[in-house]
């Protein structure tokens, strides 16, 4: 049983969470699934912009509960420490754009997945939940540093602590996620997405991400540095050299990601 289906497709890597019955929980073999394809499509050239999505009605509920208390399961240290840390590590040093594209509930682990993509679209219907407190637990998989980041310490401890449900809508009004879309226009609207960004300069927008990712801990010498760095990088690229023959010539760039 495959947990994961994975599709290559125009510049697009698709990665679908494939455990609808059990609302796409992780067990260990799925976070394995997971991370292995999220290792091939990092290095996959052909890929300039990654989605990820949950099979059925839930985007992911988080943790298998069932696994996490079998005492002879993996344990909470082996869950996190070699499941979602990685998981969440390689979605964030994707050297191109991750979009979440929540298709419903998107639960504890789920939501924190969900987080640290570089764009968070949701159905209109979705929801996320920071579901932890309920069972006694701690936000992780990069809740604790994602969520105040985007919403604020107030509203990101509201939502740990309490454990209240945030439809979409609340969620874009908060800043939480990029976008969210009717139910019936929300595969379409993903795709225009994706197919944008895997037609732009992907070196390019994968500086931008880094960049933006240090100025989280870094002061304004520091990111001015960076800045300069990552800027004298992308002067190398094709792309960059693309997109000023296309300025010049009053045309569309065509970028090819290199």
């Amino acid at each position: 049983m495959n947990w994961i289906n994975s599709k290559i497709e125009n510049g697009i890597g698709t990665i679908e969470l494939n455990r609808a019955d059990k609302f796409n929980s992780f067990n260990r073999d799925m976070a394995d699934e997971f991370n292995a394809t999220l290792t091939e499509f990092t290095h996959n050239e052909d890929i300039r912009c990654v989605v990820i999505t949950g099979l059925g009605k839930a985007f992911c509920a988080g943790q298998d509960l069932q696994e996490a208390i079998d005492p002879q399961g993996p344990g909470l240290k082996k869950i996190i420490q070699e499941g979602y840390n990685p998981s969440i590590e390689k979605i964030t040093q994707m050297p191109k754009p991750v979009i979440a594209a929540v298709n419903g509930v998107a639960a504890g682990a789920g939501a924190n997945i969900a987080l640290a993509c570089d764009f968070v679209v949701a159905k209109k219907s979705a929801s996320f939940i920071q579901a932890f407190s309920k069972i006694g637990l701690v936000p992780d998989s990069g809740g604790t540093f994602f969520l105040p980041r985007l919403v604020g310490y107030q509203r990101a401890i509201a939502q740990m602590m309490l454990g209240e449900k945030v439809s979409a809508d609340e969620a874009l009004n908060m800043g939480m996620i990029y976008a969210a879309w009717e139910d019936d226009a929300f595969e379409d609207e993903v795709s225009k997405l994706a197919n944008k960004l895997s037609q732009m300069p992907t070196k390019g927008l994968a500086f931008t991400k880094f960049a933006l990712q240090k100025s989280m801990n870094q002061n304004l010498a520091e990111q001015l540095q960076t800045e300069l760095e990552f800027q004298l990088i992308a002067g190398q690229t094709a792309d960059h050299k693309e997109g000023v023959q296309a300025f010049l010539e009053k045309r569309n760039p065509v970028f090819t990601g290199k």
